[in-house]
């Protein structure tokens, strides 16, 4: 690949908070992007040019896709189809291989275990009688999840007993039958201690790195708090974790942030899902590493040499801010040895990520 020079302008799809971060990374290296979503966000702010549209414009993906130089995107819940006709007007980073199965929980899951990695015993539903012939597979407690669009607890319900089953149906909003496709999973529930997330970057030559794997705590669903260094189980675990990790990006032949959530268990790490982008796990690398995973993103896409991922401090924490935390604005940023992200939404609702706070202690 032939690296893209400073001055160039990267198109970037979605107008959220990781499009945002990924803007001034790419400023800080002389780039300049161009934000494509169907309104205003949080990205807008740092984007010298803004096309709305909806992603299955296709007339617009296409007049966006000849403005810019390279594509990147922030959230995978993009139809690939979109982004196959976008890749003919301007190189898109992932590919839309990353995207396709990143995106549809089956579909990464088998390709995990053909990888020879370990998921929970999953199996897809395709409506509530399968739902319960699946139940009396796997066993109570268990989980189901729609395939498309889940996000930080989104599309999921618990099942403790098999009475639970049509009420969990009704709760991810019974979803209609999807073309060669299903459209929830029940997965068993993992008795883990804790949960950790390997973020990667490989380059357009396969060049890899991986940063430290944080210990990851959630509230509610959503991410609360990555802490580096993770506990000696935890870092064993990602460690051995981590052929897996390139094995995946190998595969999908992914340029990029690549993130894979784990489940660290008495037997050893559980997969949980991937995502395609930069991560909320990895928003301590900004101050946190040698080079944040923001930059490193840019520097794949841009085909430059990946920069180092060493830690910079002895300890390191990363809060994320959720609804009304925002409000204790001042108080961070007098506190000593905290860097606070806000990412400029005015409307602070439950369960919505208004920014984020990372502690450093060399």
């Amino acid at each position: 690949m032939t690296p893209i020079p400073p001055g160039a302008t990267i198109g970037i799809l979605g107008s959220g908070q990781l499009g945002r971060m990924l803007g001034v990374a790419a400023a800080e290296m002389g780039y300049r992007i161009h934000v494509f979503a169907p309104e205003h966000g949080p990205a807008n702010d740092v984007a010298s040019a803004f096309t709305a549209g909806g992603y299955d414009d296709l007339a617009a993906l296409a007049a966006f896709g000849d403005a810019v130089d390279v594509v990147t995107y922030e959230f995978e819940n993009i139809d690939p189809a979109a982004v196959a006709h976008l890749a003919s007007h301007a190189p898109v980073c992932p590919s839309g291989r990353s995207l396709e199965v990143s995106r549809y929980r089956l579909a990464e899951k088998a390709l995990v275990r053909d990888l020879g990695g370990r998921t929970a015993p999953y199996r897809p539903v395709d409506d509530l009688v399968s739902l319960e012939v699946a139940l009396g597979e796997i066993g109570a407690p268990a989980i189901l999840k729609t395939t498309l669009f889940g996000y930080d607890g989104k599309g999921q319900a618990r099942i403790d007993t098999a009475q639970d089953a049509a009420a969990a149906w009704t709760a991810i909003g019974a979803p209609k039958r999807l073309v060669n496709a299903s459209p929830a999973i029940l997965e068993g529930r993992v008795d883990f201690a804790h949960e950790f997330s390997l973020i990667l970057c490989r380059g357009a030559d396969g060049a890899t790195v991986i940063w430290d794997a944080p210990d990851n705590r959630h509230a509610a669903g959503i991410l609360k708090t990555s802490t580096l260094p993770a506990p000696p189980e935890v870092a064993a675990q990602a460690e051995a974790a981590k052929p897996l990790a390139r094995a995946v990006a190998e595969a999908l032949g992914h340029v990029g942030v690549l993130t894979l959530e784990f489940f660290a268990t008495a037997d050893g790490p559980v997969f949980n899902e991937m995502a395609p982008r930069v991560h909320n796990s990895g928003h301590w690398t900004i101050e946190g590493a040698e080079t944040s995973q923001f930059e490193n993103h840019i520097r794949a896409i841009c085909g430059l040499p990946l920069g180092p991922t060493a830690l910079t401090a002895a300890q390191i924490e990363m809060e994320n801010l959720i609804g009304d935390d925002a409000a204790r604005w001042a108080e961070l940023f007098a506190e000593s040895g905290a860097h606070v992200h806000l990412y400029g939404k005015h409307e602070a609702r439950p369960g919505r990520k208004m920014g984020h706070v990372t502690r450093l202690r060399r």
